[in-house]
């Protein structure tokens, strides 16, 4: 009895290693056939790119871009939010297939993740409150200013020579919401952020904003995905630029932007 029970287990422990040994082989393109869906990490609230509406439902311009891609690629788009500041370690750990939610392509990122072509142009523009005395970087001398955890915007504060000594501190949000809501109430003195978040926030704000002429760099929007998906990176890439061809990612810009803003980088 002990002999076949010791079979029947080494037998389930082979059929097991073997399972796992054939999903484990399947990258890519291929792995996404087989699994029928894409699953899309997001910052559920970054509008214009991905936000919960009124109703409840995650919706923005990278949203109906994503499900434009996914009835390309013949699979469902199935949106995962996910902490921002933890995002990347998700895409490599496979709790999501694509960070696809206004990221910037930067060098640091590339190391870690790959990207498609870039879709969209950005910049990191500066937000004050309409009655501050703040008109320029130097302004900015011994303030406060707020960014979001670990996002492109904390980079660009690092990045730009001698501007983060200059404060007097830089205080992290985990969204862009709750930093917007300090500087309205005074506890920060400025904010870095997106420029197509910040404008559309400011339009949808009844509050007074204004933005400084100085910005802390200009910058690419690309899909991130896991180093070793390049058949996807492939597939996504040539369906970026169909849909450009086609004029649907015009029909979705125009939808939240007012314009085509829709770059044709992708290659």
């Amino acid at each position: 009895m002990k002999k076949i029970l010791v079979l029947v287990i080494a037998a389930m422990i082979v059929l097991g290693l073997a399972g796992c040994s054939g999903n484990t082989s399947k990258v890519g393109i291929e792995a996404i056939k087989e699994k029928g869906k894409i699953v899309v990490g997001l910052d559920d609230n970054f509008p214009p790119m991905g936000f919960v509406d009124e109703t409840g439902e995650i919706v923005g311009f990278d949203i109906d871009l994503a499900k434009a891609v996914g009835e390309k690629l013949g699979v469902e788009v199935e949106f995962k939010p996910v902490e921002w500041d933890g995002i990347i370690l998700s895409l490599i750990n496979k709790d999501i297939d694509l960070i696809w939610n206004g990221l910037t392509i930067t060098e640091e990122r590339k190391k870690k993740i790959g990207f498609s072509g870039a879709y969209m142009a950005n910049k990191q523009i500066v937000v004050v409150n309409g009655d501050s005395k703040v008109n320029s970087l130097k302004d900015l001398s011994g303030k406060i200013v707020a960014a979001q955890l670990e996002s492109s915007s904390s980079e660009a504060i690092d990045s730009k020579a001698g501007f983060k000594e200059s404060l007097n501190d830089v205080k992290y949000y985990p969204t862009n919401t709750e930093a917007f809501m300090d500087l309205q109430i005074g506890r920060v003195d400025a904010l870095v952020v997106d420029e197509i978040l910040g404008r559309y926030y400011i339009e949808q704000s009844e509050s007074d904003f204004k933005v400084l002429e100085e910005d802390l760099g200009k910058e690419l929007y690309g899909i991130g995905m896991r180093m070793e998906d390049d058949t996807l990176k492939k597939e996504i890439d040539k369906y970026l630029k169909e849909l450009k061809k086609e004029g649907k990612s015009k029909e979705i810009s125009e939808k939240w932007f007012g314009e085509d803003i829709v770059l044709t980088e992708a290659e």
